[in-house]
């Protein structure tokens, strides 16, 4: 009863049970408001039609006979205990574009994220078959972030206002374990409450080759954004840990930080303001390579800034449909100058070991 609540305060509503515990679910559901689904043998009942097949894959006979399910009605649960990878794979292709919906099983929220990430299309959902309330919240929480990332986060335009050199100080490099695309960056900010779109070092440029898995993300104190509207400080990031990656169209995903370098470089600050006359800073290492996202800038579009503005990288970009284009800036921190437009997210200023609280909070 502990795992189905627990499933049910994260937003999952629909449970397997074994056709022979088919008074648990009537008697739980007096208590408790789910979807239940009965399996005997391999098939899955729901109000008494059957809704889906349950195989058990521990051999390539057995991959093999599971493929020629694809083109049933309902969905088709494998379960792949010995080997998941290979299986799981294998099935998603063999399952892409067909009738039935492939579903992994697993015993565990990270062998079910397994499942969702084979080919990175993924199954079509997971059966977690546990005890453990925890690994429901951890999964329910990854189901959460897949979502999210389907979804845009809102960028605002602010517009530069100074551009101060102001000393040493310990930066981080953030290498991540995905390549990023031109007009790709992570949230960076000074303070949690604003966060800037700080560019990928995926520019070619004549002295140093691009290294498009690389954010020159700021110093060590800075907050940066991770999934599931959380943030951590650069200095905390570490080999395993999740951050956001997100570009000028303010679609996101996930990314894996493979390591992360600190080292003393000379830092710029750069303060922008938003159209509520509110007041945002960011500092940066003083590099060429270091680049900031913005919309597009033209002569013709920005008046306050001197005619010869400062050189950016164009970049174009598509909408999730792939039919129409954006353009946006990536410019250099060496070559901001007053008035370029600039992309922040803005969110919650108050934080507790990175999650966001209702707390009233001075920072500056």
């Amino acid at each position: 009863m502990a795992v189905l609540t627990s499933a049910v305060e994260s937003g999952i509503n629909t449970f397997l049970f074994p056709a022979q515990h088919h008074h648990l679910a009537q008697e739980w559901k007096g208590i408790v408001d789910f979807d239940a689904l009965l399996c005997g043998g391999d098939a899955i009942h729901a109000n008494n039609q059957q809704v889906g097949r349950i195989k058990r894959v521990s051999s390539a006979a057995d991959m093999q006979a599971a493929a020629k399910d694809c083109d049933q009605p309902g969905f088709f649960v494998m379960d792949c205990s010995d080997w998941q990878i290979i299986p799981a794979e294998n099935l998603v292709a063999a399952f892409q574009g067909k009738p039935a919906a492939l579903l992994g099983m697993a015993t565990s929220a990270s062998d079910a994220r397994v499942m969702l990430q084979a080919l990175e299309a993924g199954t079509a959902g997971v059966v977690l078959k546990t005890d453990d309330p925890l690994q429901v919240r951890e999964l329910a929480a990854y189901l959460k972030t897949l979502n999210a990332n389907q979804n845009k986060l809102a960028l605002e335009v602010a517009t530069v206002t100074s551009v101060q050199k102001v000393g040493m100080g310990d930066r981080v490099c953030v290498d991540l374990c995905s390549l990023l695309a031109p007009g790709e960056g992570m949230l960076i900010g000074n303070f949690a409450r604003a966060a800037f779109l700080v560019h990928s070092e995926c520019t070619e440029s004549r002295y140093i080759n691009s290294r498009p898995f690389r954010v020159n993300a700021g110093p060590v104190h800075a907050y940066t954004a991770c999934p599931n509207d959380q943030t951590a400080y650069l200095a905390e990031l570490k080999s395993g840990k999740e951050v956001l990656v997100v570009n000028a169209e303010g679609q996101q995903r996930s990314a894996i930080v493979g390591r992360v370098k600190i080292e003393t470089r000379p830092l710029v600050l750069v303060e922008a303001e938003t159209q509520d006359g509110q007041r945002h800073s960011i500092l940066l290492q003083n590099a060429e390579t270091v680049r900031l996202i913005g919309p597009c800038m033209t002569r013709s579009s920005v008046s306050n800034v001197e005619d010869k503005y400062a050189p950016s990288q164009t970049l174009m970009q598509s909408d999730v449909s792939g039919s129409q284009q954006s353009q946006s800036d990536a410019v250099s921190v060496s070559e901001l100058q007053i008035g370029q437009p600039l992309y922040l997210h803005l969110q919650g200023a108050a934080r507790h070991t990175g999650i966001s609280i209702q707390e009233n909070i001075v920072e500056k």
